[in-house]
């Protein structure tokens, strides 16, 4: 599909018609709803106002979607988001979403964790998800599209526009019982004409830090992982547009770290010929004034085009179905504890449904090896990338 168009109180918009605007100011805060015409009878969807009306999508709706419309997502089962979906990712019928998160936002002297009560004799907690930093950064790469391309993207994908989309991903998400975006700094360009005003935003947003009645107030930075460098105390990391501001770590901390994302720290050097981004979510404290400490991390892999790529072997494709211009989405592990069952990535410009995408890496373990062998005798369309290939295969042509 070339245009989205909805249909409101009958009359039938695109999405660039200089007449949406006021059509949606009609039903805002109305019962009425607008429906998205990509497929046949409609489907309906909310009016948002951030800056202007925006049309979205209702919720666990995106698969009915046409898999052209920007309004398409895969079903949840497809990616990790499917076992967080009601339990630690719960979204309203007005947009708004609730996330149970697995770190906390504050942290207290000698506090030891004790939950008063549940182990005693006749408790029973109910165990539920809990997304990690990991998992949110997926939650928010896809809120904001990154993990999605068509052709008109190419270009367009900068820090300007990482900030931009990562910051409105968080708008009507509460984490833990607070507004993500009061705790989500996501840096802006960094330009030295500009400088001295962006830094000052940053120390007022993360200003949030100071401590409160001997508690300490945590905070996320989520940027691209620059460097590190020793101290005599610890270690500086350095987060891209963020030259004078960076994190401090003590050497322990950051040793596990470098340990648990190895692979991805090796991927940086991997003789792939294509560039890779390494993005890290930070959750930070303040160690003293307008001083930031790292208290815990996760880090990301993505492809050129920010794109969250789970490892080099899903490189190649993913640069490919850039190069041949095909729309597609990437779907993201979240939290599973592996990603072998997804497809590696969805093809969205071969009809009335998408069809899979799966690689098999020289390196995969023989348990992922079964497991994504599972995967494809369970699906009754798809496209495989053996690992014994070298060469690419032919993708399905595109239809749209």
């Amino acid at each position: 599909m070339d245009t989205q168009r909805f249909s409101i109180k009958g009359r039938i918009l695109s999405v660039d018609d200089p007449l949406l605007q006021d059509a949606l100011a009609q039903v805002h805060d109305t019962p009425e709803r607008p429906r998205c015409l990509c497929v046949a009878g409609g489907i309906e969807m909310y009016v948002s106002r951030l800056r202007q009306f925006v049309v979205k999508r209702m919720p666990e709706t995106g698969h009915r979607h046409h898999p052209g419309c920007p309004a398409y997502e895969p079903d949840p089962a497809l990616s990790g988001l499917g076992e967080l979906v009601g339990d630690a990712v719960r979204e309203s019928d007005v947009g708004a979403i609730e996330l149970s998160v697995d770190f906390p936002w504050t942290r207290s002297p000698g506090h030891g964790g004790s939950r008063s009560g549940v182990d005693m004799p006749g408790d029973v907690e109910v165990a539920r998800h809990r997304l990690s930093l990991h998992g949110l950064v997926h939650f928010l790469f896809q809120r904001a599209g990154f993990n999605r391309w068509t052709p008109a993207m190419e270009g367009k994908r900068n820090q300007g526009v990482l900030h931009k989309y990562l910051t409105a991903a968080a708008h009507e998400v509460i984490a833990k019982g607070i507004p993500l975006p009061e705790r989500l700094y996501v840096p802006e360009p960094f330009n030295e004409g500009t400088h001295a005003a962006v830094a000052q935003r940053r120390r007022v947003k993360l200003d949030i830090l100071r401590p409160v009645d001997g508690r300490s107030p945590l905070a996320i930075v989520l940027g691209e992982f620059k460097a590190v460098e020793s101290t005599s105390s610890g270690h500086r990391v350095w987060i891209r547009h963020m030259p004078d501001a960076p994190l401090l770590v003590d050497s322990k901390t950051w040793k596990r770290i470098e340990k648990v994302f190895a692979p991805l720290f090796e991927a940086r050097d991997a003789d792939t010929g294509c560039r890779v981004h390494l993005v890290m979510a930070a959750l930070i404290r303040a160690r003293r004034e307008h001083t930031y400490e790292i208290d815990a991390a996760s880090l990301v892999l993505t492809s050129e085009h920010w794109i969250p790529l789970e490892g080099v072997h899903e490189l190649q494709l993913v640069q490919s179905l850039i190069e041949q211009q095909r729309r597609f989405v990437k779907p993201l592990r979240y939290d599973a504890q592996g990603a072998a069952r997804f497809p590696n990535a969805l093809l969205l410009d071969v009809g009335a449904a998408p069809v899979p995408l799966h690689v098999f890496s020289p390196f995969m373990t023989a348990r992922d090896r079964e497991i994504k062998e599972a995967a494809l005798r369970a699906c009754d369309h798809g496209w495989v990338w053996p690992a014994d290939a070298s060469v690419m295969p032919a993708l399905p042509p595109a239809s749209l």
